[in-house]
């Protein structure tokens, strides 16, 4: 059997007018096509939320070692340099991650907890005296590249620099699919200065990340510099960006949905369902990518060994089998424990508390102050990438504080 045909209707992720709305493709794929093969692009796509979940956690049958992500620079035998143990399998892929994990505990991040809310107000506060800014500009697209610093140790003098990097490193032009060539410049600048920072902590170690990644140790196995170094990336690629995208997903749809917005001003122990909420109804992560090690057969259809498959992590979220008024943005949707949103099995994503961290305080610190606000959609601007899902520009005014 072959997978169905969606013409003239096609799934295809290259094409960033798609990320407009998706979920009616979604929707028609779970129904039409759940196992959607493009010939002409060389993918396949599994998009209902049993699927998706059960893939998520297929890792013998379906690799990571090619990357998880659709980007020229994030996906070949080379993934690993850019996207760390997310594009290995194990055991190579265990090793890495408890090493790891031995420096990015949860406690060392809970222990950020003071630090992030003066991190959201030194943003926060004067974005709200204009009365009117750009929320991604001036606060959300600041906060998480400041939290992963302070993680890392990285001073103060360097963070706009920084910053401006990861921008850079992230940022791809529509319709383009070639990195770009400030993007590759940015990557090389970043390898040059996480390596002086290993350099410096190494002869100085203090209480930062990196200084508990040199010396993580088990039974005397230790990360090497270009072990480290990638960790350090991912976290610009994936723990940044995505955070990002959360926030600003956060404050669009509440602003579509005034009513639910005004639950969270009533009752501020609202916001960590507003921030599930978010990720289910329009998480950042919209798509994995795994490869499939063997022929593999899902409703009768064989996807080959060595193909690319589509985990589509926005559809399966949204799959009415599995959630209630799934079309419906809802705070309080008893969805955590199915949301696939920071994936599932062995590679679930070791960054989950402190992006959960980051969006809670950040969003209730908004809430405690702005009892209203608008949203300029017109002047709203979507990212141009086929994996993440967000606004690049999100222009708000408070209507009342």
């Amino acid at each position: 059997m072959t997978a169905a045909s969606l013409e003239p209707l096609l799934f295809d992720p290259y094409d960033y007018r798609f990320h407009d709305d998706p979920y009616p493709v979604y929707r028609r794929l779970r129904h039409e096509a759940p196992v959607y093969h493009n010939a002409d692009l060389g993918f396949w796509a599994l998009s209902s939320h049993r699927d998706v979940a059960a893939a998520l956690r297929d890792s013998k049958r379906l690799s990571s070692a090619n990357g998880v992500s659709l980007d020229s620079s994030a996906y070949g035998p080379h993934a690993h340099r850019v996207m760390s143990f997310l594009a290995m399998d194990d055991p190579r892929h265990l090793r890495m991650r408890r090493l790891v994990s031995k420096g990015f505990t949860p406690r060392r991040v809970d222990e950020l907890r003071e630090q992030i809310r003066k991190l959201t107000l030194h943003y926060l506060e004067p974005a709200l005296d204009t009365g009117s800014f750009d929320w991604v500009a001036d606060v959300a697209g600041k906060l998480p590249m400041d939290v992963v610093s302070e993680l890392l140790g990285v001073p103060e003098s360097d963070r706009d620099e920084l910053r401006r990097m990861a921008d850079l490193l992230v940022h791809r032009e529509e319709g383009v699919q070639d990195v770009p060539v400030a993007a590759m410049e940015a990557a090389v600048q970043l390898f040059g200065y996480y390596n002086q920072l290993l350099t410096e902590r190494r002869r100085n170690p203090g209480t930062d990340l990196i200084s508990a990644l040199l010396g993580a140790d088990i039974d005397g196995d230790r990360l090497d510099d270009s072990e480290i170094v990638g960790f350090l990336f991912l976290m610009v690629v994936a723990g940044n960006e995505t955070t990002t995208k959360l926030l600003g997903n956060a404050l669009y749809w509440a602003d579509r949905h005034r009513d639910q917005y005004r639950r969270v001003v009533a009752n501020l122990d609202c916001v960590p369902d507003w921030v599930e909420e978010t990720l289910r109804y329009d998480t950042s992560t919209q798509i994995l990518a795994r490869t499939a090690a063997t022929d593999i057969e899902y409703a009768g259809t064989t996807i080959p060994a060595g193909e690319k498959v589509l985990l589509l992590i926005g559809s399966a979220n949204r799959d009415d089998s599995v959630f209630d008024a799934a079309d419906e943005f809802q705070i309080g949707h008893d969805s955590r424990s199915k949301l696939l949103s920071f994936g599932a099995g062995t590679h679930f994503c070791l960054g989950a508390h402190l992006a959960r961290l980051e969006a809670n305080i950040a969003l209730r610190e908004f809430a405690a102050r702005v009892a209203d606000y608008s949203v300029d959609a017109k002047c709203a601007v979507r990212v141009h990438s086929t994996n993440v899902r967000g606004f690049s520009a999100l222009p708000i005014t408070v209507v009342s504080s």
